[in-house]
């Protein structure tokens, strides 16, 4: 299993830094390219561009939380939790004695099941 990761891209890892515009300051945000693929791929499905996207998402943890202490972080975070979102709305479509198989092989199933 460990090959499976250990043969990614080294693109997909590298970070890159990008300027957002929140509110009109001009912030530096750095992460991996593949959260910023992610982060494009939610933009696009929300009928936004990826800048706005972390806007909102800005606004959105700010009001939840009245801080944003780690923002590049709850980024990849949001990220993950779309992907797990995503494998589980296709479990659920897949029958229910093959779904079971799939939600049990994510590593959060596994960690909690130890």
């Amino acid at each position: 299993m460990c090959e499976l990761f250990v043969k990614a891209d080294p693109i997909q890892y590298e970070q890159r830094s990008r300027t957002v515009r929140i509110h009109g300051a001009l912030t530096s945000i750095r992460l991996e390219n593949m959260v910023w693929d992610i982060l494009a791929q939610m933009a696009a499905a929300e009928g936004r561009t990826t800048n706005a996207l972390i806007a909102l998402f800005h606004d959105e943890i700010l009001a939840y939380r009245g801080e944003v202490p780690n923002f590049a972080s709850f980024l990849r975070v949001t990220c993950m939790r779309y992907l797990q979102r995503q494998v589980a709305s296709s479990a659920s479509d897949i029958r229910p004695a093959k779904s079971a198989a799939v939600v049990l092989s994510l590593p959060m199933a596994k960690a909690r099941l130890a």
